[in-house]
């Protein structure tokens, strides 16, 4: 496990370090696309890209929250998932208890983030809440307080804030490239040439830089939290009926979004995701049926 902590943060730097090379690359070319100066260009595009770096490092639990319009869970609403963690809190070592948030959705799911165990955060949705067992509920919860123990969220929340940022700005670029083609079409300095290769160049690997930085956050971190979960729970029954529930579940979760799915227990697209026995290529989470093969092999 301690080997594992020290990958995920090992990898959170070179994701940081990653994003900071490409936010300054498109940012530098919004620049150029503008006719500013390549010194001037460099400099604006390294300080905010940097600074992006930092506010996303340090905000980016506040940054999910508010996409995912979560609110804190409350002892008049939320008293069982409360007593739960309570009850976890021993047999998981952790020294900090994770604050509990609730986001109203039909769909049962749930994450974990926050840049490390002492800022964490766990989010149920109301549709866990309704459809869950008590024991089920205990599963999916040890789950993600398994995810906080190995430092898996530093790197989902760093990856989950950095891809839509990324995506962000790779749109801004697109729609800035357009309006200078539009302006400037008869034209036919290198320079804009050059500016306009480059800017279809990001266009189409701004949305595959995404998904391979999401992939950093391995499938192997669910199988690791499911085993770890159970070191907690005593009771792989527990979180394999959970995962059953929430597989089979039909609900589409309505604030998830391409940049949050890998955060999620289970994938949120039930869409894309459902009646699908291995996982594809490009998943961002490993099939139920693997995940349930693999709890039953731990008896």
């Amino acid at each position: 496990m301690f080997d594992d902590i020290k990958k995920n943060k090992r990898k959170s730097i070179f994701i940081v370090f990653s994003f900071v090379l490409i936010i300054t690359l498109i940012l530098y070319y919004i620049c150029m696309a503008f006719d500013v100066s390549a010194p001037i260009a460099i400099t604006i595009s390294l300080a905010f890209s940097i600074l992006a770096s930092w506010a996303s490092y340090y905000n980016s639990d506040k940054i999910i929250l508010s996409v995912t319009k979560a609110r804190p869970a409350t002892e008049e609403e939320d008293k069982k998932i409360i007593n739960i963690l309570e009850g976890l809190m021993i047999s998981s070592g952790l020294s900090h208890k994770p604050r509990l948030y609730v986001v109203e959705d039909n769909q049962p799911n749930a994450f974990a983030t926050g840049r490390n165990p002492e800022h964490a955060i766990i989010c149920v949705t109301t549709g866990l809440l309704e459809k869950l067992e008590y024991y089920e509920l205990e599963g999916v919860i040890a789950h993600e307080m398994a995810h906080i123990k190995n430092y898996d969220i530093l790197l989902s929340a760093v990856v989950t804030v950095m891809v839509g940022f990324i995506v962000m700005l790779s749109d801004i670029f697109t729609r800035t490239f357009f309006y200078r083609s539009n302006k400037d079409r008869d034209n036919d300095n290198k320079g804009n040439a050059i500016v306009m290769i480059i800017g279809l160049v990001f266009l189409i690997l701004a949305p595959i830089i995404g998904k391979i930085m999401q992939m950093a956050v391995s499938r192997r971190r669910e199988f690791l939290a499911d085993s770890t979960a159970v070191e907690f729970t005593r009771n792989p029954d527990g979180l394999i009926s959970a995962l059953r529930k929430l597989d089979e579940d039909p609900n589409e979760l309505k604030v998830a979004n391409k940049a949050t799915e890998n955060m999620y227990i289970v994938n949120p697209f039930k869409n894309k995701a459902n009646g699908r026995k291995k996982a594809g290529l490009f998943s961002t989470h490993p099939s139920i049926d693997d995940r349930i093969e693999a709890l039953q092999n731990i008896r």
